[in-house]
């Protein structure tokens, strides 16, 4: 069977480099951050996202940036609690 997309799960990478790059980029200073290119980026991972579904991708990217951060905190930031919606 013919993988989907270049390595079988596309979709996923794309959508989880998105929120990771959406996530760092908020970690600028407010002077430095592309305002224009990170609403890009938020419509097209909301496009790409179930309803719902942004935040929670959001907040796993938050989890990978900051690994030493407890992640219910996180979680809690992005308005979502044990991790879910």
């Amino acid at each position: 069977m013919p993988r989907k997309g270049i390595t079988g799960h596309d979709e996923w990478v794309v959508t989880e480099a998105l929120a990771t790059a959406l996530v760092a980029l908020e970690q600028l200073p407010s002077k430095h951050q592309p305002r224009a290119h990170m609403e890009d980026v938020r419509k097209i991972l909301t496009a790409r996202c179930e309803a719902g579904a942004v935040t929670l991708h959001l907040a796993q990217a938050k989890c990978r940036l900051f690994p030493d951060t407890n992640p219910l905190t996180i979680y809690e930031e992005y308005g979502l609690k044990d991790g879910l919606g």
